[in-house]
């Protein structure tokens, strides 16, 4: 499992409290240093704005439920197979979503969100395409663009009409 630097802080600060609790119970002191992947000063900067602590050995922790991080999601895994077939499955992952939908298709037609029909599909929006019984789906990169599986057989990034019988788009992460 992955944390943050600010859950490292935070395990630190209870490992150097177990540790003082011990001294006075023993009357004995020893003074190992910390590993200094466990250790991160915190800041009144990081409190402000938790996700500014998420550093480069963070990535993929970042897709909690935001744009950038559901974008992430796709690009860290460019030219990926794992997913094939699992559009739906993949677009809930990049989200880090509870919600699931047994496909692309029922997502589309669920009323977890709004569907639009019209307009470029703002960065990070669900767009969907009538392909099979299943449909797909990938996310908007808010330019016309598109990440998803089935690029070329793999998770990639393509234009909007890469896909055939465009349906429209949602919202990112709408309940």
């Amino acid at each position: 499992m992955q944390l943050t630097k600010f859950g490292r802080a935070v395990v630190v600060a209870a490992t150097l409290a177990f540790a003082g609790a011990t001294t006075a119970a023993t009357g004995t002191a020893s003074a190992e240093p910390v590993p200094a992947d466990l250790y991160s000063e915190i800041t009144a900067a990081d409190i402000a704005d938790p996700s500014a602590v998420l550093g480069p050995e963070d990535t993929g922790f970042e897709a909690a439920q935001t744009v950038n991080g559901a974008i992430s999601w796709f690009r860290n895994r460019n030219g990926s197979t794992a997913y094939q077939g699992y559009c739906e499955r993949a677009v809930r992952l990049a989200w880090n979503r509870r919600t699931h939908h047994a496909s692309a298709i029922a997502h589309w037609r669920s009323s977890d969100g709004a569907r639009h029909t019209r307009g470029t599909p703002p960065r990070g929006a669900f767009v969907f395409w009538n392909i099979s019984q299943y449909g797909h789906v990938g996310l908007a990169d808010g330019n016309g663009g598109v990440w998803a599986t089935s690029v070329n057989g793999r998770i990639g990034h393509a234009k909007q009409s890469y896909f055939a019988n465009y349906l429209g788009w949602k919202y990112g992460n709408s309940r």
